[in-house]
């Protein structure tokens, strides 16, 4: 009776919570979800995507945005883009970075190597909102960071089909997600543009996005969507890069769990199987027999 009653209140309060969650699907229309190569248990990074999203970073996002959590040196290493040390060296060398101060108190920009990490577009916050009105928000996490709620009964689902992708869903949806126009009824403020999949719908953010804006050497589609996703899939790396690591070893406890359970299984009946198969001989003695100290 007590577990059909939790059961009941249960029921009653996820009830209760689809309204809001359909509310929140009519006002803000909800990412669509794609397919990952890194989704999943046993997922892994595309290398190629990696490649491709890491030049959409360099050729259209790092004009306002930085990855000042992300140094060069990961970029080759196991689980990441791919590239050699070499030609991880090689890209770092491309930025210019503050060098260490000289004999007469004077720092100099000198090329990045390998342990520096990515440095942000502006000197400093106020130089930033001088240029664009605002600061722009560093991409390093910004995969993990940023999500949506699909509602009841969605999360249900998700949690059944490990379905983690939320962040780079978004910004997916978000990249891909601007309109001419908004419509009609819909007035933005002025230097705002209409996204439909940003909470709100105006975002200061023009689209950063457009087709054969960057141009590709595998034969990948040079269209907004194949950016969306490879820029997406890159800065789900920067935020996690030791995602493939994680889900290996975590494989592995489940494993190793597995077989412990087993042997305590069988070291429990191992140990207690003289008590079941013959109880009665295994009798309680009197005070008096126990050995005195």
């Amino acid at each position: 009776m007590t577990m059909t009653r939790t059961v009941l209140a249960l029921a009653v309060s996820l009830a209760a919570l689809a309204p809001a969650a359909l509310a929140q699907d009519h006002d803000t229309e909800l990412p669509p979800k794609n397919r990952w190569s890194f989704a999943g248990p046993f997922g892994k990074f595309d290398q190629g995507q990696l490649q491709r999203g890491l030049k959409v970073y360099r050729e259209v996002c790092q004009v306002c945005h930085g990855l000042k959590l992300v140094a060069f040196r990961t970029l080759a290493d196991p689980g990441g883009p791919g590239f050699t040390t070499a030609q991880a060296a090689a890209i770092a060398a491309e930025y210019q970075v503050p060098g260490e101060p000289d004999d007469q108190g004077e720092i100099k920009p000198r090329p990045a190597r390998l342990a520096d990490y990515f440095p942000t577009p502006w000197p400093n916050e106020q130089a930033a909102r001088a240029r664009y009105n605002a600061v722009p928000p560093d991409l390093s996490v910004m995969a993990k960071a940023r999500g949506f709620e699909r509602g009841f009964p969605r999360w249900v689902c998700d949690m059944f089909t490990q379905y983690q992708e939320h962040g780079v869903d978004y910004l997916t949806a978000l990249l891909r997600g601007y309109e001419d126009k908004p419509p009609a009824g819909v007035t933005l403020p002025p230097g705002n543009f209409y996204n439909k999949y940003f909470p709100g719908h105006a975002i200061a953010m023009p689209p950063p996005l457009s087709d054969k804006r960057v141009d590709y050497t595998d034969g990948a589609p040079t269209t907004v969507e194949q950016y969306a996703k490879d820029v997406s899939a890159f800065l789900m790396w920067a935020a996690e890069p030791h995602l493939e690591a994680r889900k290996r070893i975590g494989l592995q406890v489940f494993l190793f769990l597995i077989v412990l359970a087993g042997l305590l299984y069988f070291t429990k009946k191992k140990v207690w199987h003289a008590v079941e198969l013959h109880p009665d001989e295994l009798k309680p003695r009197k005070p008096t027999e126990y050995p005195k100290a």
